[in-house]
């Protein structure tokens, strides 16, 4: 009889712990972006990062992300351009003002590697991407790095420039807590 009870306990302790969810930690977390703008890298960062984060490396079947920014916060330093970045050709913050990112599926590549597929919605559209990432435990939760490259034209962002790459880089570092 004691092992019986041994034993749920100790199930009831594995579902407890796989369960848990864990809150990215907007201050101490990063989402910069990069592109060329006339030939000349211009760099930016997003925050009022918020969702979710379900993640166990032993059950990655179960893992799942579910995180978003806040799109009216693009900063790259110049407030002009801030702010043509939160119109209708751009971000259209006033219509669309989270810029999101929900797992389907996380592969491991290796030791604290691996590889996420998910869709990406901006500015109402929605496009699969996949991308490495690094998940670095830490007091409470984890520290998940990683980054892409994607086409800001995929998500009709910046209409037709001529002066704009197409080509934009992103950057994440978040910091994520346990729930």
């Amino acid at each position: 009889m004691m092992r019986i009870i041994l034993v749920g306990i100790m199930l009831l302790n594995v579902l407890l712990i796989s369960a848990q969810k864990f809150i990215p930690v907007d201050p101490e977390s990063s989402v910069n972006f990069t592109i060329k703008n006339l030939g000349i890298n211009v760099s930016g960062k997003f925050t009022g990062l918020s969702g979710w984060i379900h993640f166990d490396p032993a059950n990655l079947t179960e893992s799942k992300f579910s995180v978003s920014v806040n799109a009216s916060t693009v900063d790259t330093d110049i407030k002009a351009r801030d702010n043509h970045l939160k119109k209708e050709d751009y971000f259209y913050v006033e219509k669309y003002p989270r810029i999101s990112f929900i797992s389907k599926n996380i592969t491991i590549e290796g030791v604290g590697q691996y590889t996420i597929t998910g869709m990406l919605e901006i500015k109402g559209t929605s496009k699969e991407i996949s991308f490495p990432f690094t998940a670095n435990p830490v007091a409470d939760g984890y520290v998940f790095k990683g980054g892409f490259k994607i086409n800001r034209k995929d998500f009709k962002v910046g209409g037709k420039s001529l002066i704009l790459s197409d080509q934009l880089s992103v950057n994440l570092s978040v910091l994520a807590r346990k729930n």
